[in-house]
């Protein structure tokens, strides 16, 4: 479903992605694993086009998108393409990036009013029944500051699925929350891969990929050392980097 080719990123003289290729079937879950500074959360960014990349091709279900090379130059999608493309491939980051100003169910239906054209009472339905599925039907008249870390994170889950995305990303989304938080996200995120999301996730969460995962991904300084399924990745990685780093997190 999603394919990258060769993606080189850097930001002035530092190269933070050097030639990353990674393919993506539909209904998989892949987990990015790797230290800090590795280019796990701009390989996410890229992958939605956060960030434009210097060299390499993305694929959506085999089509180039966003940026491609003719007649040996960059030729950049329109906007308005671009922006069609991210509504496909949802993102959830580490911070909750909700509106404090508007309620949770305000939140919710404000992407799909606004860039799906929806209509308001379909948006609202959707969005009641997408809390009820992350177990905060409840709160869909809070504000975000009357929400512990993992609702907003939980809220924030039900935002980008309101846009009826074809694959999700997320981006260490329980890294900023108390431990007692982490469970309930990852509960939702363990329901998303049971019905069959795409996602690609990066996070610290070893018990997520062994369990979750269909293929673990270990990066170091901006490329893939290795990635095989969970039970050969974790038992018998061929990478030594992989196995100093499975090592050092465990014990941890």
């Amino acid at each position: 479903m999603i394919r990258l080719e060769n993606i080189h990123k850097s930001f002035g003289q530092l190269e933070v992605l050097r030639g990353v290729s990674l393919t993506v079937d539909r209904g998989e879950v892949v987990v990015v694993i790797g230290p800090s500074g590795s280019g796990k959360s701009t390989l996410l960014r890229v992958i939605n086009y956060l960030e434009p990349y210097q060299q390499g091709t993305i694929y959506l279900e085999g089509k180039p998108i966003y940026q491609r090379y003719e007649h040996g130059r960059v030729v950049r999608d329109p906007e308005r393409r671009i922006r069609e493309l991210r509504a496909r491939i949802g993102m959830v980051s580490q911070r909750f990036n909700l509106f404090p100003h508007m309620t949770v169910l305000e939140n919710i239906t404000t992407g799909p009013v606004n860039v799906r054209r929806q209509s308001r009472a379909s948006a609202e339905e959707r969005a009641r029944q997408l809390l009820h599925a992350v177990g905060l039907a409840e709160k869909v008249n809070s504000y975000p500051t009357q929400l512990s870390g993992g609702q907003q994170q939980r809220v924030a889950i039900a935002r980008a699925l309101a846009m009826d995305p074809e694959a999700m990303l997320f981006d260490e989304v329980t890294s900023a929350l108390d431990p007692e938080l982490v469970g309930e996200v990852l509960r939702v995120m363990r329901q998303l891969a049971d019905d069959g999301m795409t996602m690609i996730v990066v996070t610290h969460e070893m018990g997520f990929a062994r369990e979750v995962a269909d293929w673990v991904v270990m990066m170091d300084g901006g490329v893939i050392v290795e990635e095989a399924e969970p039970t050969k990745f974790f038992t018998t990685p061929e990478s030594p980097r992989t196995k100093a780093f499975i090592d050092a997190v465990i014990r941890h």
